[in-house]
Protein backbone atom coordinates (compact mmCIF):
# COMPACT_ATOMS: atom_id res chain seq x y z
CA UNK A 1 0.00 0.00 0.00
CA UNK A 2 1.26 3.43 -0.93
CA UNK A 3 -0.35 6.76 -0.17
CA UNK A 4 1.03 10.06 -1.33
CA UNK A 5 0.27 13.31 -3.13
CA UNK A 6 -0.52 13.16 -6.85
CA UNK A 7 2.25 15.73 -7.25
CA UNK A 8 4.69 12.95 -6.33
CA UNK A 9 3.25 10.28 -8.63
CA UNK A 10 6.21 10.53 -10.99
CA UNK A 11 8.40 9.15 -8.17
CA UNK A 12 6.70 5.78 -8.67
CA UNK A 13 7.78 5.47 -12.30
CA UNK A 14 9.54 2.13 -12.77
CA UNK A 15 7.50 0.35 -10.11
CA UNK A 16 5.76 -1.61 -12.90
CA UNK A 17 5.40 -1.02 -16.65
CA UNK A 18 1.64 -0.62 -16.30
CA UNK A 19 2.14 1.94 -13.52
CA UNK A 20 4.24 3.94 -15.98
CA UNK A 21 1.28 3.88 -18.39
CA UNK A 22 -0.94 5.25 -15.61
CA UNK A 23 1.52 8.02 -14.79
CA UNK A 24 1.68 9.08 -18.46
CA UNK A 25 -2.13 9.05 -18.69
CA UNK A 26 -2.68 11.07 -15.51
CA UNK A 27 -0.11 13.69 -16.54
CA UNK A 28 -2.25 14.64 -19.55
CA UNK A 29 -5.74 13.76 -18.28
CA UNK A 30 -8.27 15.96 -16.52
CA UNK A 31 -10.05 13.46 -14.27
CA UNK A 32 -12.91 15.89 -13.72
CA UNK A 33 -13.71 15.70 -17.45
CA UNK A 34 -13.93 11.90 -17.60
CA UNK A 35 -17.45 10.46 -17.82
CA UNK A 36 -18.73 8.07 -15.18
CA UNK A 37 -18.00 4.45 -16.05
CA UNK A 38 -15.02 2.70 -17.58
CA UNK A 39 -12.40 4.50 -19.66
CA UNK A 40 -9.89 2.18 -21.33
CA UNK A 41 -6.28 3.35 -21.14
CA UNK A 42 -4.43 0.23 -22.34
CA UNK A 43 -6.93 -2.57 -23.03
CA UNK A 44 -7.57 -4.75 -20.00
CA UNK A 45 -4.10 -3.96 -18.64
CA UNK A 46 -4.96 -0.44 -17.49
CA UNK A 47 -8.34 1.25 -17.23
CA UNK A 48 -10.12 3.69 -14.97
CA UNK A 49 -13.56 3.45 -13.43
CA UNK A 50 -15.08 6.83 -12.52
CA UNK A 51 -18.04 6.73 -10.17
CA UNK A 52 -20.21 8.55 -7.71
CA UNK A 53 -20.13 6.77 -4.35
CA UNK A 54 -22.12 7.13 -1.17
CA UNK A 55 -19.72 6.55 1.69
CA UNK A 56 -20.24 3.94 4.40
CA UNK A 57 -19.30 3.59 8.04
CA UNK A 58 -15.85 2.00 8.37
CA UNK A 59 -16.84 -0.02 11.41
CA UNK A 60 -18.39 -3.30 10.35
CA UNK A 61 -17.58 -2.85 6.65
CA UNK A 62 -15.63 -5.62 4.96
CA UNK A 63 -12.22 -5.34 3.33
CA UNK A 64 -11.83 -6.06 -0.36
CA UNK A 65 -8.83 -7.55 -2.11
CA UNK A 66 -7.85 -8.30 -5.70
CA UNK A 67 -5.50 -10.82 -7.28
CA UNK A 68 -5.00 -9.48 -10.82
CA UNK A 69 -5.18 -5.70 -10.40
CA UNK A 70 -3.82 -2.99 -8.16
CA UNK A 71 -6.20 -0.14 -7.32
CA UNK A 72 -5.02 3.45 -7.62
CA UNK A 73 -7.77 5.41 -5.88
CA UNK A 74 -8.22 9.16 -6.32
CA UNK A 75 -11.08 11.31 -5.08
CA UNK A 76 -12.13 13.78 -7.76
CA UNK A 77 -14.50 15.64 -5.44
CA UNK A 78 -15.19 15.12 -1.77
CA UNK A 79 -13.06 13.15 0.65
CA UNK A 80 -13.15 9.62 2.01
CA UNK A 81 -11.55 7.61 4.76
CA UNK A 82 -9.87 4.26 4.00
CA UNK A 83 -8.37 1.44 6.04
CA UNK A 84 -5.77 -1.25 5.34
CA UNK A 85 -4.81 -4.45 7.12
CA UNK A 86 -2.35 -7.25 6.55
CA UNK A 87 -4.40 -9.91 8.37
CA UNK A 88 -8.00 -10.80 7.58
CA UNK A 89 -10.34 -13.77 7.39
CA UNK A 90 -11.99 -14.47 4.04
CA UNK A 91 -15.76 -14.01 4.27
CA UNK A 92 -16.78 -15.06 0.77
CA UNK A 93 -15.50 -16.95 -2.27
CA UNK A 94 -13.16 -14.90 -4.45
CA UNK A 95 -14.90 -13.81 -7.67
CA UNK A 96 -12.45 -14.30 -10.55
CA UNK A 97 -14.67 -12.48 -13.08
CA UNK A 98 -14.71 -9.26 -11.06
CA UNK A 99 -11.27 -9.83 -9.49
CA UNK A 100 -12.69 -9.18 -6.04
CA UNK A 101 -12.90 -10.96 -2.73
CA UNK A 102 -14.12 -9.89 0.70
CA UNK A 103 -12.60 -10.34 4.15
CA UNK A 104 -12.98 -9.18 7.73
CA UNK A 105 -10.18 -8.04 9.99
CA UNK A 106 -8.83 -5.35 12.26
CA UNK A 107 -7.41 -2.14 10.82
CA UNK A 108 -3.64 -1.69 10.87
CA UNK A 109 -3.71 1.83 9.44
CA UNK A 110 -5.98 4.30 7.73
CA UNK A 111 -6.02 7.63 6.03
CA UNK A 112 -7.99 10.04 3.92
CA UNK A 113 -8.24 10.74 0.23
CA UNK A 114 -9.05 14.08 -1.33
CA UNK A 115 -7.14 17.32 -1.87
CA UNK A 116 -4.80 15.80 -4.45
CA UNK A 117 -3.84 12.59 -2.67
CA UNK A 118 -3.98 8.98 -3.82
CA UNK A 119 -3.85 5.49 -2.35
CA UNK A 120 -2.37 2.56 -4.25
CA UNK A 121 -3.49 -0.86 -3.01
CA UNK A 122 -1.51 -3.74 -4.51
CA UNK A 123 -2.92 -7.20 -5.32
CA UNK A 124 -3.68 -9.34 -2.25
CA UNK A 125 -3.75 -6.27 0.04
CA UNK A 126 -6.87 -5.99 2.17
CA UNK A 127 -8.29 -2.49 1.85
CA UNK A 128 -11.50 -0.78 2.87
CA UNK A 129 -12.17 2.31 0.72
CA UNK A 130 -15.23 4.55 0.50
CA UNK A 131 -15.76 5.18 4.19
CA UNK A 132 -17.27 8.32 5.71
CA UNK A 133 -14.79 11.06 6.50
CA UNK A 134 -16.25 13.52 8.99
CA UNK A 135 -19.09 15.35 7.29
CA UNK A 136 -18.24 13.86 3.89
CA UNK A 137 -20.79 11.21 2.92
CA UNK A 138 -20.40 11.20 -0.87
CA UNK A 139 -17.51 11.36 -3.34
CA UNK A 140 -16.84 11.30 -7.03
CA UNK A 141 -13.81 9.12 -7.48
CA UNK A 142 -11.55 7.44 -9.98
CA UNK A 143 -10.26 3.92 -9.44
CA UNK A 144 -7.48 3.10 -11.87
CA UNK A 145 -7.14 -0.66 -12.31
CA UNK A 146 -3.54 -1.68 -12.98
CA UNK A 147 -2.84 -5.25 -14.04
CA UNK A 148 0.13 -6.54 -12.10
Amino acid sequence: MVTDSLQNLELYRGLHKNMDTVIDFLKKCDLTALPDGKTVIDGERVFVNVMEADLREAEGAEYEYHKRYADLQIDISGSEYWEWTDKAEFTDTFQEASDCGLAAGRSRCGGTLGDGSFALFLPEEFHKPSCKNGSHTHVRKAVVKIEM
